[in-house]
């Protein structure tokens, strides 16, 4: 009897392990949908469109992309949370939305940071300070002296996004006071900056980098530790003489929470495998967009080192969506 027990509770543990084995092996047996938080044109929207045929020889399962832009990326980070925990619905977005959004949206009916878990890091990235030509200013302390004796607005692609970010940390280390037009996302936020409705903004690097070398904006400032190597003469914050000014961000895949890890794991593997190809990688760094290998552990251990340094940004500035 104590034999049979014994070897049932064995043949119980093997096929509690086969199980998560034989899903992984079946794993994608219908197209993946893959859900950017932010409109067309941005960062996490470029990535999964261009992983898209990769993915497809990858898992021989299309990749779906549907934008779901709005309230800093909450939409689409809720959609997702409220989804199937099967991995068929994938959240691309900024970090952001996990990092800062549950500290600025007190009356939100989900957190991204407890409802969500990281599959992997997809690239880091900045913002840049940028004006249009008509701004009489050359420099980001031109700008801030500027600031002090005319009205000043910028743009961002939403509250609590990046450029949003980026623009608080300018405006404490600078004492000036700009007033924030958000928009849904980087993409739109360009466009009225080119147009001149609004005078500046702080805005992704890969978004504004083909209008600064047009001539058609003008670059002040990147918010990355170091240049851009799109950008080799754009000075970083701290270069242009703005103490505090630095800020990186990183582009993030997540799933809902209670994907079994060994898909988790899987997915991490195999996208991590198509952003280390040649020709991937060369797009990327092309738009200024690095990625750098990571397990779903340390992207979970960078979420949270990230989410302890913005919460007290948030506090600090006293931060709140309006």
């Amino acid at each position: 009897m104590h034999l049979t027990k014994t070897l049932f509770a064995a043949g119980a543990i093997a096929l509690g392990c086969s199980a998560p084995l034989a899903q992984s092996q079946s794993y994608p047996s219908k197209p993946v949908m893959a859900i950017p938080a932010f409109p067309p044109g941005a960062p996490n929207d470029f990535i999964m469109r261009m992983i898209s045929e990769p993915f497809k020889a990858t898992f021989k399962q299309t990749l779906l992309v549907e934008n779901r832009p709005g309230a800093g990326g909450n939409i689409a980070a809720e959609f997702v949370s409220h989804t199937a925990p099967d991995a068929y619905t994938l959240l691309a977005t900024i970090d952001t939305v996990v990092t800062v959004n549950p500290y600025l949206y007190k009356t939100s009916s989900f957190r991204a940071d407890t409802d969500l878990t990281p599959v992997i890091y997809l690239a880091n990235t900045a913002q840049t300070l940028v004006c249009n030509p008509a701004v009489p200013v050359k420099s980001a302390s031109e700008l801030a002296d500027y600031a002090r004796s005319h009205p000043v607005s910028f743009a961002s692609g939403g509250q609590g996004v990046p450029g949003h970010l980026a623009a608080e940390l300018f405006m404490a280390a600078t004492g000036v006071k700009m007033t924030h037009i958000p928009y849904k996302g980087p993409g739109p936020a360009t466009q009225d900056v080119l147009a001149g409705v609004v005078p500046c903004g702080f805005l992704a690097t890969p978004v504004v980098m083909p209008h600064v070398k047009s001539g058609k904006l003008i670059a002040l400032a990147v918010t990355s530790a170091k240049r851009s190597p799109i950008a080799p003469d754009v000075p970083t914050m701290a270069e242009a003489g703005i103490a505090g000014g630095e800020a990186a961000f990183g582009e993030l895949l997540l799933v809902p929470k209670g994907t079994p890890a060994n898909l988790v794991a899987l997915l991490n593997q195999r996208i991590g495998a198509i952003l280390q190809q040649p020709d991937i990688r060369e797009r990327m760094l092309a738009v200024d967009l690095d990625f750098v290998p990571n397990t779903p552990q340390q992207a979970g251990a960078r979420l949270q080192r990230e989410a302890v340094r913005w919460k007290e940004v948030v506090d600090r500035l006293g931060l709140k969506v309006q």
